[in-house]
């Protein structure tokens, strides 16, 4: 079995607070969609999971991340009337998906292994998470992008999760805003959502959204 290269569990929970600590102070929505650690018990059964069925263990980085936040849930946002905004998606590549979520994708079916063919598990989507289509794995390379039309052997984007959360903070503290890409970060309606300036997204939101720099 490999061993994770890139692992920092401390760099992982110290990048966390500090993207948590500003979400409370800026987009307290977002901050409010965190759900509580998840259980021990969750985790171990993730990871037995994936070593009965792929024969690998959980991400060190990715445990430690579930043991600060388990998930995040939808908050009520009265203004979005369109349903445009998931508080939750805070991240440029989405949301955090809880344990049992994030091991959908991974293990739908027969096949899965030879599909993907590499030891990482999905831990952000962009879409529903009861139906994630693509988004950001963890692996023992790093983290980079996932789907189900692209087999996410290639070459990652980070080379761990600290730097990528590490990144994500930096981005939102310091700048400049397109660190992460051409999506950059901006606050509507008390959430944290991640949006292009030029080719927006959103419709009704975008009067409402304004840019963090």
């Amino acid at each position: 079995m490999p061993v994770e290269q890139n692992t920092d569990p401390a760099r992982v929970e110290a990048a966390w607070r500090n993207i948590t600590a500003w979400l409370a102070e800026h987009a307290p929505l977002s901050h409010a969609s965190l759900l509580p650690p998840a259980s021990e018990a969750e985790i171990e059964r993730a990871d037995t999971l994936l070593r009965e069925r792929l024969g690998f263990e959980l991400p060190a980085e990715l445990r430690q991340l579930w043991r600060l936040c388990g998930g995040v849930e939808h908050q009520d946002i009265d203004a979005d009337e369109q349903g445009e905004v998931f508080s939750g998606a805070f991240f440029p590549d989405g949301l955090l998906l809880s344990p049992s979520k994030a091991l959908g994708p991974r293990l739908p079916g027969p096949g899965t292994e030879d599909f993907w063919g590499a030891e990482v598990v999905p831990w952000l989507t962009g879409d529903d998470e009861d139906a994630p289509l693509q988004g950001s794995y963890i692996g023992a390379r790093g983290v980079g992008k996932w789907s189900f039309e692209d087999n996410p052997a290639g070459t990652p984007d980070y080379p761990s999760m600290a730097v990528y959360l590490e990144s994500v903070h930096r981005t939102l503290n310091v700048g400049p805003a397109n660190l992460m890409g051409s999506d950059v970060p901006g606050v509507v309606w008390g959430c944290l959502i991640w949006d292009r300036p030029q080719g927006s997204w959103l419709t009704d939101a975008a009067e409402h959204w304004s840019p963090v720099h």
